[in-house]
Formats: C-alpha cells, sequence, structure tokens
C-alpha cells in the first residue's frame, strides 16, 4: 500500500470521526454556520482528531525507534519498561506535587520513563541470549516489577483510583486546552527521521556501530530520550494505550522490509489510521457510549501480537 493510499484512508476516517459522538453534528448546519455546531467541533472534536493522530504516530515511531536500537521486533515502550516506569512518575508527582501543572507532572513522568528505559537498555547489554521472545519478557519482568511497586505506593496514599482514572487510554476527555501538550512530539518525529539511518546502524551492534564510526552511545541516548518524552506525553494527556508501539513497526516492517528512514512515514500514518480506525470502533459498539481506546486496542493488538508470534522468525 502507497503512503496516498494510507493518506487518503486517514482523511476519509477523520471525516467519519468528527461527525461520530453522542452530540449529532451535521454538514447543513456546519454550511449555516450554526454557533453550537461549530463549537462542538473546535472544542471537542478537532481536539480529538488531532490527539489521536499524533499520538498514534508518536507511539508507533517509539516503537520502531525501541526495535532498531534494541535490535528486536518485540521491544516496545510497553515491554521495555518504558510505559510502567512513566506511570510510576505520574504517582510521585500525583503524591509529591498534586496540585502542580500538567507540565511538571509530565516532566517528572520523562525522568522516570528515562531512567526505566536505560535500565532496561543496560539489562539488555548484560544478557548473552538475544532471543526474540526472552529479550521482551524481561521487559515484561521489569515493568512488573516497576507497576507493583507503583501499586504499592499508590495503596499506600490511598491514590489507585486516581491512578486508574487518569492512566487508562481514553479520548473522550480530550478538549481544547487538555492535549496541547502532545504537540510536543511533532519536532520529535523530525528528530526520529533525521536519525533514521544512525538509529539503524546502531541496532546492527556497538562494535559494528563504531567501526563505521558512529558514535553509538550518543545515537542510543539520544533514541531512548525521544522514546521517553514520547512516552510520558501521551501518558499524561491521554493514559495508557497497549501494543501500538510493537503491532505497528512489525506490520510495516513485514510490508516494507527493514530501512528505517523509509518506513517511518508508513510507520506514522499508518499508526495515526490504526487508533482512528478503533477509536470509531469504540464509539459505535455501545453508542451513545464508548469504549476505552486502551480496551479496543488492547483486544486487536493482542489478537495481532499473538500473529507476530506464531510468525516468530520470520519476521
Amino acid at each position: 500500500m502507497k503512503k496516498s493510499h494510507l493518506f487518503l484512508i486517514l482523511i476519509l476516517l477523520s471525516l467519519i470521526s468528527i461527525f461520530i459522538g453522542v452530540k449529532e453534528v451535521d454538514i447543513k448546519s456546519l454550511l449555516n454556520f450554526n454557533k453550537e455546531q461549530i463549537e462542538i467541533l473546535y472544542l471537542s472534536r478537532f481536539p480529538r482528531l488531532i490527539s489521536i493522530i499524533v499520538a498514534g504516530s508518536s507511539m508507533s515511531i517509539a516503537g520502531l525507534i525501541m526495535q532498531q536500537i534494541s535490535h528486536n521486533k518485540f521491544v516496545s515502550p510497553t515491554t521495555a519498561a518504558t510505559v510502567d516506569s512513566a506511570k510510576m512518575g505520574v504517582l510521585v508527582a500525583m503524591i509529591l506535587f498534586s496540585h502542580s501543572s500538567s507540565m511538571k507532572k509530565m516532566f517528572i513522568s520523562f525522568i522516570f520513563a528515562l531512567g526505566g528505559t536505560f535500565l532496561f537498555m543496560q539489562i539488555l547489554k548484560k544478557i548473552k541470549i538475544k532471543n526474540n521472545i526472552f529479550i521482551p519478557l524481561i521487559g515484561i519482568m521489569l515493568g512488573n516489577i516497576i507497576d507493583a511497586i507503583s501499586t504499592f505506593f499508590a495503596y499506600r496514599f490511598d491514590l489507585v483510583q486516581n491512578m486508574s482514572t487518569w492512566l487508562q487510554g481514553d479520548f473522550s476527555m480530550v478538549i481544547k486546552g487538555r492535549y496541547e501538550l502532545l504537540y510536543i512530539s511533532i519536532p520529535l518525529l523530525f528528530i526520529a527521521y533525521l536519525y533514521a539511518n544512525k538509529f539503524t546502524i546502531a541496532g546492527m551492534g556497538e562494535d559494528f556501530a563504531t567501526s563505521l564510526g558512529l558514535n553509538y552511545q550518543l545515537v542510543i541516548n539520544i533514541g531512548v530520550i525521544i522514546v521517553a518524552l514520547i512516552s510520558s506525553l501521551v501518558i499524561i494527556t491521554i493514559g495508557k494505550i497497549p501494543f501500538l508501539g510493537l503491532i505497528i513497526p512489525n506490520i510495516v516492517t513485514i510490508f516494507k522490509g527493514d530501512n528505517m528512514r523509509e518506513n517511518i512515514g508508513y510507520t506514522a500514518l499508518f499508526g495515526a489510521v490504526f487508533l482512528l480506525a478503533c477509536d470509531i470502533l469504540g464509539r459505535l459498539i455501545i453508542y451513545p457510549y464508548e469504549v476505552s481506546i486502551s480496551l479496543t486496542v488492547g483486544v486487536i493488538g493482542s489478537a495481532i501480537f499473538l500473529y507476530l508470534l506464531l510468525r516468530g522468525n520470520n519476521l
């Protein structure tokens, strides 16, 4: 499938998305400049659409970067303890800085996500068995340990319900003034594109990358920083979206190969299309109510993940 086809699908789904909701919006009223209808689009539907596109693109590219620098197709922010570490950062912010701004919470979440991802990468260096399945299992175990610690302190400070509400992936609460932090992800995507070839070389191993004159550790650090920052931004504004950074890069790789510079555009577009399609499905299943995006993506993503596991070494 060409990029132009993905782009057309994205436009079509975007048009469908802005006309789906509890409050009906119709073209005739918009053409007549109905104030209430225009406000619904401006305050709710457009912010929701933009946040879906940006979150889908950025989390997919974050997964692509993690897979390149770890040289493992099953590593992503959700299987490398990045998201769980970001969750711990949110908890720390809620305990110590309960009345702080979203920007401050995002920064604390970013620091924890960065630390958790670096810890995973250090563990990865120590492991001699570079098995496709074994490596992400280590990341999942590390993430579960971090999550268990977060849950303990959440119980200790009576914040379990607040944490669950905050971190459940959900676009229904996205309105103007509550999603703009995601815009920070956009320049990160351009940086990822500029470093795409270097990430690819770094993924071939430290010795090989160094022999080509690449500053291996610097490139790895840049990749980890991009992944951690994107993950913390999405956690703060939307919540946890499982599997997205894992399955999208793999699907693109199956059809387009391993050239990251060429794949990055496809990954961003396909990630946005996939997340938007899941969001529309979640709004239609029990209309006028809606299913959270974390549940919709979790169900569909888990089925795709099982398929990828069965493919094994054919990835």
